[in-house]
């Protein structure tokens, strides 16, 4: 790991936030490093107000898309909600056909096949909305592409209504109305919202128009909570703002759905983090394994004991997915031994059996044991298809284009892509990647970067400040749970390796006669030599709580060690 630590704020700033903050220098040093600089703003991050949230009818378009859906409403036309398969697009058209349907009946979901159709707005969809008679498309996370789609529905007098937040083309599909806060000419006070996000507005304005207050739609916040965290975007801002809601209702009031998922975990309270890595894996492993509606059906589902035999069905191909993900992955690193390419920039194997649901999941997983740009490819009809992932700081969509020779089709962004070529190409392709990362890449990118808040001592890590930290969640990009690095620390003389294959770390640190505190380093079991016989070591880590048979105790949870 490489650590690097943040830039301390002025001091002047520190004592001004301080002094009206009425905390201590460490917590106004947080704050301002995550630009919270007067009591105002800290008032907002610490206390978010469902009034915070933006009026809907500031996003581009937003009137004209009421317009048409009210119209299609008081003509009795029938309204098809279309999503992406994974957990932002299921979320989205849960979202908005479930409360279509609170008051109007002539409303259906769709969601397109992730092998047949592959993913967004397809040709499929549209000939399915044509022949069940809809004539309003509501594209949710997907769509400010479908330059070509949104017209051959127009063609059949289908209309298109696009919901997304990915950036969009120098064109705009010919759609009634395109709702996404990064175009250009959407002058929307905040473009970080999720696919769902962007949905909530829409509900949000057509409950304006039905003269609804924003309380009559706090129980839909716990599918945009799931999308926020699943989908990665900023915690910041009106996100913040939605996912701090989300969670109290997924805490207090779930929908039946989430229910049944939360009844098989059996886990009392959940953060963010529990959504992320809880909730949304079995939301996307219906469209991985099975099919996406599956998801759609779960979340929309009003019924418990049929919403338990939906969240049965979606357990299982989780954990099909989990088996199939360990065994792909297993492979693929031995693929990489064999063919003794660790010394290289990139990862690329391939594999014809190797099921295209899991390969995104992989490449994620082959990035985190060598850390450099990856890909990994199956067998995809006759063509070859791959899920790349990158490493920070480095753009792998940019890479894919310096070989698009050799590439039939390819999107995503900077750090995941998805391309398709022909297997003839698969061996020119693998030699000019690696020649195109090896050229580009920073060497330094292919260390992992850890970063640090602040340098602290043991003595400050207390209760009061765990009881502050706690109120900085949600956490995510924007707003990551805070780091500390802590230097000359020493083991109390009972570390050890604990876990299967003594794989965690767990041990007692004191400083300049402070302490003992306790820590606990997953997958650090390697470095119980650094901290045996009383050596003095530093150590990055956050701050944590351990509750053991109804006690809680404060711990450091261990990043790094040296």
């Amino acid at each position: 790991m490489r650590w690097t630590i943040k830039p301390k704020p002025e001091q002047k700033d520190i004592n001004a936030l301080t002094k009206a903050l009425n905390v201590n220098e460490l917590v106004a040093q947080l704050l301002l490093q995550r630009g919270i600089t007067t009591y105002e703003e800290a008032k907002k991050f610490f206390r978010p107000k469902l009034s915070d949230l933006h009026n809907p009818f500031l996003m581009k378009n937003m009137d004209v898309a009421v317009e048409r859906v009210e119209k299609a409403i008081s003509s009795n036309e029938n309204i098809l909600v279309y999503g992406d398969y994974d957990v932002d697009g299921t979320t989205s058209v849960a979202l908005v056909s479930s409360y279509l349907l609170s008051y109007y009946p002539n409303v259906a979901t769709y969601i397109p096949d992730r092998y047949d159709e592959g993913y967004g707005v397809s040709y499929k969809g549209i000939d399915f909305a044509e022949d069940n008679s809809f004539s309003l498309i509501i594209a949710l996370d997907c769509g400010v592409k479908a330059i070509d789609k949104v017209a051959y529905a127009k063609e059949k007098g289908i209309d298109f209504i696009i919901c997304d937040h990915h950036r969009p083309g120098d064109i705009l599909p010919e759609a009634v109305a395109v709702l996404d806060p990064k175009r250009d000419d959407c002058t929307y006070p905040y473009d970080e919202l999720c696919g769902c996000g962007v949905g909530f507005k829409l509900i949000q304005a057509l409950g304006v128009r039905r003269e609804e207050t924003i309380e009559d739609l706090i129980p839909y916040l716990d599918l945009v909570a799931t999308a926020i965290g699943a989908d990665i975007v900023p915690m910041t801002g009106e996100n913040r703002v939605l996912a701090h809601f989300g969670l109290e209702v997924i805490n207090s009031n779930p929908r039946i759905g989430f229910k049944a998922i939360i009844n098989q975990i059996k886990k009392t309270v959940l953060t963010i983090t529990d959504v992320v890595f809880i909730i949304a894996p079995r939301i996307n492993a219906a469209g991985r394994m099975k099919h996406g509606q599956h998801a759609v059906n779960l979340l929309t589902e009003t019924d418990m004991s049929q919403a338990t035999k939906f969240a049965a069905g979606i357990e299982k191909y989780n954990l099909d997915r989990r088996s199939l993900d360990q065994e792909i992955t297993k492979e693929a690193l031995q693929q990489i031994k064999e063919n003794q390419e660790e010394k290289g920039f990139t990862s690329v194997v391939y594999k014809d059996s190797w099921h295209k649901g899991v390969i995104g999941i992989v490449a994620s997983r082959l990035t985190e044991t060598y850390y450099r740009p990856t890909l990994v490819f199956t067998k995809s009809g006759e063509k070859l298809a791959a899920s790349a992932r990158s490493v920070k700081g480095f753009d792998v969509y940019n890479a894919l284009q310096g070989c698009s020779d050799y590439i039939e089709q390819f999107g995503g962004h900077k750090y995941a892509a998805g391309l398709t070529l022909l297997e003839e190409q698969y061996g020119n392709f693998k030699h000019q990647f690696e020649k195109v990362v090896s050229e580009t890449i920073d060497p330094k990118m292919l260390q992992p970067e850890i970063l640090i808040d602040a340098l602290v001592e043991i003595k400050d890590m207390n209760p009061k400040l765990m009881r502050i930290l706690k109120q900085f969640a949600p956490f995510g990009p924007g707003n990551m749970s805070p780091v500390f690095m802590a230097e000359n620390l020493q083991d109390s003389g009972y570390a050890k390796g604990v876990g299967q294959d003594a794989a965690h770390l767990k041990l007692a640190v004191t400083q300049n006669g402070y302490g003992p505190l306790g820590g606990i380093g997953f997958n650090l079991g390697d470095k119980l030599n650094t901290v045996i016989n009383r050596q003095t070591f530093d150590a990055v880590f956050s701050l944590d709580e351990n509750e053991w048979q109804g006690n809680v105790s404060l711990q450091l949870k261990l990043r790094d060690l040296r």
